[in-house]
This record gives C-alpha cells, sequence and structure tokens, in this order.
C-alpha cells in the first residue's frame, strides 16, 4: 500500500527519534501527577519546535499551542497521556524502568512520543486554518487528570471545540485500527459496604445479630442487579473484590465486616442505575438480618466513555485512508475498561480510538502486564493518524 503524502514513513529520521524518545520515557516513568521529569521534557521539546506552551494544568500537564499559516479557523486537541502504573517491570531490555516499583505498563510513553511526533511534523508544514492544541495530560491511570485539567480551566483558558484522543491495544494487530461510533469504554467506580450488627459468641448466634450472614446473602443479592433489573441488552457488571470480617477467631461472631467492589457499565444512565440499587439492595438486605449496612461511593470515579458519532465517522474515515478498510474494525465490542478521556467528551465533541500494538514476543502482553512494552513499529502509524487527523478537520493541504 501506498503511504499517503503526509505519512511519517517506517525507518524514516523521525520513527527512529520517536523510539529514542518513547525508550527513554520507558526508562524513566513517573506515577500520577508526579511526572515531573516528563512534563518538562515534552514542555522543552514543544519549544524547541517553535510552539506556544502552557504548563502546569493540573499539576504537570501541557497544552502546546500550533496556529496554522492559512489562518483563522477551527479549533482541534488533540490529547496523549503522560503517566505509568506502580508496577514492577520484569523487563529485561536496556530500556527497562530505572524506578522499582513504576513502569510504563499501558503504552503512555508511546502515546506521549506519537503525539510529539506528529507535533514535529506538523510544526514543520502547518498548511492548515486554526489551532491545534496538543494535550499532554498527567494522572490517567485511576487519580482523573483529564477530570483535574479540566477543573484548572483548560476549556476556559483554550476556545478547544474538539477533542480525539488514541490508546494502544494489544488485542488488535499492528497497523490496525478500532473506531466505535458510541460507546468505547466503561465506567468505573469504586463502593464500600459495611455491614453492622452485634458481636457475639460463635456458639451463641441468638443472641448476636451476625453481620457474616447478612452479608452473604448481601453478595449474592447484589448480583440480582445486573441480572433483573439492567435491561439485558445493556452491559454492567458488580464485582466484590475485597471481604473482611473478624480478627482471626474461631469462636467470634464480629461486630461489622467491610466489604470493597467496582462497579462498570457503558451508559451513564445505568451507572446511575447501579448507584441507585447498590444502596437499596445493600440497606434492605442487612436490615432484614437485623443488621444495619452503609455504602460509601468512593471520589474519582470515571463516566462512560461514550464517542460522538459524526466526530467517530471522521476518524474512521482518516484511519481508512491510511490503513485501509480491512485494517480498520468499525463498533467493535467496546472495553469494560475504564478511561477517563470520558471527562474531556462530557465537555466537548470528539472520539476516542484504538490503534493495534499487537505483534510477536513481549508487543503480546496485556496491558497492566509487567512484561508489557509498546510496539515501537507503530510508533510512525500512530503520528501519522494524528497528522492526517488534524489536516482532515482544518482542511489544509500538507
Amino acid at each position: 500500500m501506498t503511504a499517503p503524502a503526509h505519512a511519517i514513513l517506517p525507518e524514516s529520521p523521525l520513527h527512529q527519534q520517536m523510539q529514542q524518545w518513547r525508550r527513554d520515557l520507558h526508562r524513566h516513568p513517573e506515577t500520577a501527577f508526579e511526572e515531573n521529569r516528563t512534563s518538562t521534557v515534552v514542555a522543552e521539546r514543544l519549544q524547541a519546535l517553535g510552539l506556544e506552551v502552557h504548563a502546569g494544568l493540573a499539576r504537570t500537564g501541557i497544552v502546546g499551542i500550533l496556529r496554522g499559516r492559512q489562518g483563522s479557523g477551527r479549533h482541534i486537541a488533540l490529547r496523549a497521556d503522560m503517566d505509568a502504573l506502580p508496577l514492577q517491570e520484569l523487563n529485561t531490555f536496556a530500556h527497562a524502568s530505572i524506578h522499582d516499583g513504576c513502569m510504563h505498563a499501558c503504552g503512555h510513553d508511546g502515546h506521549t512520543s506519537m503525539l510529539l511526533g506528529a507535533v514535529a511534523h506538523l510544526a514543520q508544514q502547518p498548511d492548515f486554518a486554526g489551532t491545534l492544541y496538543f494535550i499532554f495530560q498527567p494522572a490517567e491511570e485511576g487519580q482523573a487528570g483529564a477530570y483535574y485539567m479540566i477543573r484548572d480551566g483548560l476549556f476556559e483558558r483554550f476556545p478547544i471545540e474538539e477533542i480525539y484522543g488514541m490508546h494502544n491495544w494489544p488485542a488488535l494487530p499492528a497497523g490496525e485500527f478500532a473506531v466505535h461510533p458510541g460507546a468505547a469504554m466503561a465506567s468505573a467506580d469504586r463502593f464500600e459496604i459495611v455491614v453492622t450488627g452485634v458481636g457475639g459468641h460463635g456458639a451463641m448466634p441468638d443472641t448476636a445479630i451476625d453481620p457474616v450472614l447478612a452479608s452473604a446473602q448481601l453478595i449474592t443479592a447484589l448480583q440480582s442487579i445486573v441480572a433483573r433489573n439492567v435491561n439485558p441488552v445493556d452491559s454492567a457488571v458488580i464485582s466484590i473484590t475485597d471481604l473482611h470480617a473478624g480478627n482471626g477467631a474461631f469462636n467470634v461472631i464480629p461486630e461489622s465486616v467491610r466489604m470493597l467492589g467496582t462497579l462498570r457499565s457503558l451508559s451513564n444512565t445505568v451507572r446511575e442505575q447501579l448507584m441507585q440499587r447498590i444502596r437499596q439492595v445493600a440497606e434492605n438486605t442487612a436490615a432484614a438480618f437485623g443488621a444495619h449496612a452503609t455504602v460509601d461511593f468512593k471520589s474519582g470515579g470515571y463516566p462512560a466513555t461514550i464517542n460522538h458519532a459524526e466526530q467517530a465517522a471522521i476518524c474512521h474515515e482518516v484511519v481508512t485512508g491510511l490503513a485501509g478498510a480491512d485494517r480498520v474494525h468499525w463498533n467493535p465490542p467496546p472495553s469494560m475498561g475504564a478511561e477517563d478521556f470520558a471527562f474531556f467528551l462530557q465537555q466537548r465533541p470528539g472520539a476516542y480510538i484504538w490503534i493495534g500494538n499487537g505483534g510477536s514476543g513481549q508487543h503480546c502482553h496485556a496491558l497492566h502486564n509487567p512484561h508489557y512494552d509498546f510496539n515501537d513499529t507503530i510508533l510512525p502509524l500512530g503520528a501519522s493518524y494524528w497528522v492526517a487527523l488534524a489536516q482532515r478537520l482544518l482542511r489544509g493541504q500538507a
């Protein structure tokens, strides 16, 4: 297949530069809101390319601004996440993490490098009308960096009209893309339930109110929410993931039981339904056994990542032009994982797509696996997507 004129070619000097950037970032991972070195490196590279740079959004977030030389036009944002995971890397290659207990196991090093590569290309040929905002976001991994960038005035400070994101996907072969016209990723929320009864002797349960028995019934009852309250055509998950009762005694009925769990859905309406029903089922099930339940939904939950149909169709058009129709998956099953890009999509139209990261060897490892490594062969394709998308949206000629 002949590469488009705007494509960044494999083994080109820019591909080699992106690989160097990516492996440097991989060796120096930084977790949520601690991306100090990473954001400094990004800011310096943007400044060297002549961009206007704004730092400090959500502590370590960066926004670079590139204005087209064909005059005023639309305002489009492209986003990459920068943070790593609190995970011990088990790879032994030369660019493995130098920080114990911290690694780029989700490919954000690659995301950052691909967007930097697109900036490098576009800055040399800004033949478009309008303004591009390159958002380098901190704290995607469970700490809602997107939310905090918005809270710090992202959309007030910059007149962004549409926003786009991309994530690598090891389940897809390298060179392929996936685009969802609606939900791409699930919502994610955490909850804690404490069931309180009256402690007592294990041999005399009639003198106690047993929170263990009530909790056992509650765990089963919670599964009825998905089975009997959620529309069968909608996806939802409720999982109890941690349970603690007592202090190791064989003959003591404890005073309380604490459980932790997660809920997931592909609809923000279903998300609200799950929260309401979890509270009702917990309180009423406990009460049926004479106990009391409190439910605490923890802050920091993510809404579902739901693409806007018009913007998703544009992304589909662009990746089809890059990779060919046979290598683009339209409307595949969404993931029950979560992504804080959802907060951006609640504020502005846009879309979030997947780029295949699969291949042989280490590239087959799943996200968040201690053997994971980003597939450097897809760097030029990912950067070319950003370039092609920018040119398509801003109607320039590269």
